[in-house]
């Protein structure tokens, strides 16, 4: 049906021999991401721009039969924030995946939106520097990707997510112009803050086609401490007590009994052996050592093992921790969570989310980036039948809900995309949503980029 669509012979036309394909396994593979899918539906062709005046040419050809834009890079992201919509096509960006520049005096790099996260940090060490934000999908998820969510990741507890790390964007709009928004400098206040509204936006106000980021230093040292506890509680109380001796670990995580058996399932590792919950904690830079030091005091009283790993065990354990989630957590019987409570909260919640689980039959395991309150709760049923997945989506919602009641948000990381669209109205008031609508309407009249995404 697609390839009878009078825009494809234009778009074929348009772009140079490969850049484009309506090929049934490639339509499939790139309609959706790594998201629940809700509603599949196939694009009319996948598009591979090199260069931004591709971009342009795509988005103003689209634009002039009607057909919406779905930008994407990797497509890990898990809330279907770059799945397909009906009369589309999918604009992938991962072949635009050169370094620009990198200037170590003003501590700086440009990029364009298909480099690697890991690519663009094996590219700076050299100079003693490192791009911050660590999704946990970092050896392959793209930095436009990560723009597009705002992703955090491991290190976010001292370092910040990724909007903090970007200071300037180059964006195609709606009608195929480019603007370019924000500065190189660490400051600037000259008008409004454009890049940080297009960071988060899911592509819904803009295709960010370049992208210039700070860079921070390379730490000198670092320690990684692993504090196994009983119970998953009191781990969390660590968390707590970690803040109250005013230590700002690099990174925090904590990890409950149930996702220590999944990781030692699907790793071979002996995880759970060491205890019923791991707080996995990293100090970093010349006073690691020191802060190492009072975090082992602070959280001393309430009887953990504590282990200070050596380099080697320290990045498998974050390894591990960087794979906690499994590859199967957005099936019909398995749905994770993103969602992110005040610190304070922490133990509440986790005890909450455990009586919740229970009320409604439901397994749940817990990962946490604790540091920031941004918790990453699983919840599966062994077998799928309707009333299964009846008490499932029961605890999903109760869950969401619960969080919006301790102060806290449904979504930490992770970006609404179409998957969380059914929570939002009870985290943004009508008023603001409505201008939220404005917005999008002022960038995107026809509502061709990724509708029905973000908002």
């Amino acid at each position: 049906m697609s390839a009878e669509h009078p825009f494809l012979p234009e778009l074929f036309a348009a772009l140079p021999e490969g850049a484009v394909s309506s090929a049934a396994e490639d339509l499939k593979y790139y309609a959706v991401d790594q998201g629940p899918v809700l509603d599949l539906q196939l694009p009319l062709a996948v598009v591979w721009p090199v260069e931004v005046g591709q971009v342009q040419k795509v988005v103003r050809l689209a634009g002039q039969h009607g057909i919406s834009v779905i930008s994407r890079g990797a497509g890990t992201g898990v809330s279907g924030g770059a799945h397909a919509t009906e009369n589309s096509i999918v604009l992938n960006l991962e072949r635009m995946n050169q370094i620009l520049e990198i200037h170590p005096e003003d501590e700086v790099a440009i990029v364009e939106p298909g480099v690697i996260n890991h690519q663009l940090n094996e590219a700076v060490r050299p100079y003693g520097l490192m791009y911050a934000p660590d999704p946990a999908s970092y050896r392959y998820s793209t930095l436009g990707g990560n723009i597009a969510t705002n992703a955090g990741g491991l290190r976010c507890a001292k370092y910040g997510v990724t909007r903090d790390s970007v200071l300037a964007l180059d964006v195609v709009l709606a009608d195929g112009s480019l603007i370019h928004t924000g500065h190189r400098t660490f400051k600037g206040v000259a008008g409004y803050d454009l890049t940080a509204l297009f960071i988060g936006s899911e592509g819904t106000l803009g295709i960010v086609v370049g992208a210039t980021v700070r860079l921070k230093y390379l730490p000198i040292n670092s320690r990684t401490l692993a504090i196994f506890f009983q119970d998953f509680r009191t781990a969390a109380a660590g968390v707590l007590a970690v803040g109250k001796a005013r230590i700002q670990p690099a990174i925090m995580e904590l990890l409950d009994g149930a996702s220590l058996v999944d990781i030692d399932q699907r790793m071979n590792s002996t995880l759970r052996a060491r205890g019923g919950a791991l707080l996995l904690i990293q100090t970093d830079g010349f006073g690691a050592d020191a802060e190492a030091d009072g975090i082992a005091a602070a959280v001393a009283p309430l009887g953990g093992t504590l282990y200070l790993e050596d380099p080697e065990e320290a990045h498998r354990l974050l390894e591990l921790r960087r794979n906690s989630r499994g590859m199967d957590a957005d099936l019909d019987t398995r749905v994770g969570e993103d969602i992110a409570v005040p610190r304070s909260k922490l133990v509440d919640y986790i005890a909450e989310t455990e009586l919740l689980a229970q009320r409604h039959r439901v397994n749940v395991r817990v990962v946490a980036h604790a540091g920031d309150g941004n918790l990453h709760p699983t919840f599966w049923i062994e077998e799928a039948s309707d009333e299964g997945i009846e008490r499932l989506n029961k605890a999903l919602d109760e869950s969401v809900e619960l969080a919006l009641t301790m102060g806290g948000t449904i979504t930490g990381e992770h970006g609404v995309g179409q998957f969380k669209l059914r929570w939002l109205g009870q985290e943004i008031a009508p008023e603001v949503l409505a201008l939220e609508h404005r917005l999008k309407r002022l960038f995107d009249p026809a509502e061709l980029l990724n509708p029905g995404k973000a908002i």
